[in-house]
């Protein structure tokens, strides 16, 4: 699903009032009526409802909720959070027309608000939408507190208050909605956290701007939807060499389990043949929990890691694979730099670099620039901004300037991980759980990436594997809970995931 920006989406209202004649208060009354029709669902207890409205057409849609809730019945205190005389003139016709109802747009007072909300039975927050790109202060962080202390379901007009629309950034605080009634199209702030996390329920609304002048705000940021992940059926003329061959290295004395995980991630994710190099010293370890993948041993030096030796014997190997996952439990030292620096540079093959791979590249984007094949690197926030990575608070933007500077695919794991193409789309991943952030979840992703990497284009293969990785976590989370699952747990899900969209081919990929 193709994101939208601020700016862009008010240019398409600008473009349906102002060229195609539909009135802005004809679009304003749709939203609030979807607005409104979410809070009838949310509604508990005493049938009645505290809406916060700022001054501007947000409010406006807020002010126009207060007269659809009114007409079914429902008690309704309305405050305006604002200037009044910075008004709109459609939020004041709204205003207008709510006093006929006989009802009021009170000026925000924190006691009054207050007393509204421990007998409320639903809220909407509808003080600033997609407008906001400044931290809230004053009577706005106020209401934001009082909403968020009061124990009553939480409507959002377009965005949480508080969240940056074009980021996800947290404005100083931001409303934590039950539900999200956003317009025509999502925004990246809606998929991106923290943002994210003030979502809840997330509901698109038809307001009536036109298909073709919605499609014209479309951008090149997209988030995965379920019904767009797909992987090919396989012939049934085909044999294990038709589904490409994955090398892994990695591994050290006391980080055995790491590259045991991504081996046998690559594996479940259906690549053709998998080998796995480890060091001599961890080689029977390694080999006596594996049945499907193929250890052998490598050169090993002090301290149980790979000797600078091993290159030979891993380019020699590369030879027969058509891409290398390396770094999971690899350990740290000058002379793994070396290595991993050297086969980046030097094997004509795609890698993906994870964990201690990661560290072995150091913060000089030549590193990466000097790759045969743009590599795939997988990392968190804190081994990203060791890599040279600038964390601004935009993800995406962070995301997509890494990977276009260094021509890599970047893959920025968090809550919902972002996978960047150089010059071109950015994807976000809206999967995944906190269960999911434990030791080997990333030897997982790893493997999994490796394991479609050669069989699909590769897009698509980053892409549905950051999916299939979540959905999987997401999985383990609802049978097992956060607290109890494991990578081993994930593991187990992915047959069940990848079966689901393995004939899901809507959805269409370029290399």
């Amino acid at each position: 699903m193709r994101l939208t920006t601020s700016k862009a989406m008010r240019d398409a209202d600008s473009k349906a009032i102002h060229v195609l004649g539909i009135p802005s208060t004809l679009l304003m009354t749709n939203a609030a009526g979807h607005i409104a029709a979410a809070a009838m669902g949310l509604i508990n207890g005493k049938k009645s409802a505290v809406i916060f409205c700022g001054c501007g057409n947000n409010g406006g849609d807020g002010v126009a909720a207060a007269s659809y809730l009114l007409r079914r019945g429902v008690e309704v205190r309305c405050f305006l959070v604002g200037d009044r005389t910075k008004m709109t003139e459609d939020c004041a016709e709204m205003e207008r027309r709510l006093t006929e109802l006989g009802g009021r747009l009170e000026d925000f007072s924190a006691d009054e608000a207050r007393k509204a909300l421990s007998g409320a039975g639903v809220v909407i927050d509808a003080m600033f939408g997609i407008g906001l790109n400044a931290d809230l202060k004053g009577k706005a962080l106020k209401a934001v507190e009082l909403i968020n202390s009061a124990d009553v379901p939480v409507v959002a007009a377009d965005i949480a208050s508080g969240v940056e629309a074009d980021s996800g950034r947290i404005l100083k605080a931001a409303v934590k909605a039950d539900v999200t009634v956003t317009f025509s199209l999502a925004k990246t702030g809606h998929f991106v956290e923290p943002g994210c996390t003030c979502c809840g329920q997330l509901r698109i609304a038809d307001i009536g701007i036109p298909a073709e002048v919605v499609a014209e705000t479309e951008t090149d940021v997209i988030a995965v939807m379920y019904d767009e992940l797909s992987l090919p059926a396989r012939s049934p003329l085909s044999h294990k060499g038709d589904y490409g061959k994955l090398l892994v290295v990695g591994g050290s004395v006391g980080y055995t389990g790491a590259p045991v995980l991504c081996a046998r991630a690559a594996a479940r994710s259906g690549a053709g043949l998998v080998s796995l190099g480890v060091p001599q010293t961890i080689y029977e370890i390694a080999a006596s929990h594996l049945l499907e993948p193929m250890p052998f041993p490598l050169q090993d030096g002090a301290g149980g890691l790979l000797s600078s030796k091993a290159a030979v014997q891993i380019r020699d190997k590369l030879q027969s694979c058509d891409a290398c996952v390396i770094g999971c439990g690899l350990g740290r030292s000058d002379e793994l730099s070396k290595l991993v620096r050297g086969l980046l540079c030097e094997s004509g093959r795609r890698f993906v670099i994870d964990a201690d791979g990661l560290y072995a590249l150091g913060d000089d984007p030549a590193v990466i620039k000097a790759a045969d094949i743009p590599p795939i690197l997988t990392p968190h926030e804190g081994e990203f901004v060791r890599l040279g990575g600038a964390l601004s608070g935009d993800r995406v933007s962070d995301a997509r300037k890494f990977a276009d500077e260094r021509n890599c695919i970047l893959v920025l794991k968090g809550h919902h991980t972002i996978c960047a193409f150089p010059g071109e789309e950015v994807y976000i991943i809206p999967f995944g759980n906190a269960g999911m952030a434990k030791g080997g979840s990333g030897d997982l992703l790893a493997g999994i990436i490796g394991g479609l990497v050669v069989q699909l284009p590769v897009k698509q293969a980053v892409v549905t594997a950051c999916a299939i990785h979540a959905l999987a976590g997401d999985s383990c989370a609802k049978e097992l809970g956060e607290y109890s699952m494991l990578p081993s747990d994930i593991l187990d899900e992915i047959p069940e995931i990848t079966k689901e969209i393995i004939f899901n081919s809507r959805k269409e990929w370029s290399k």
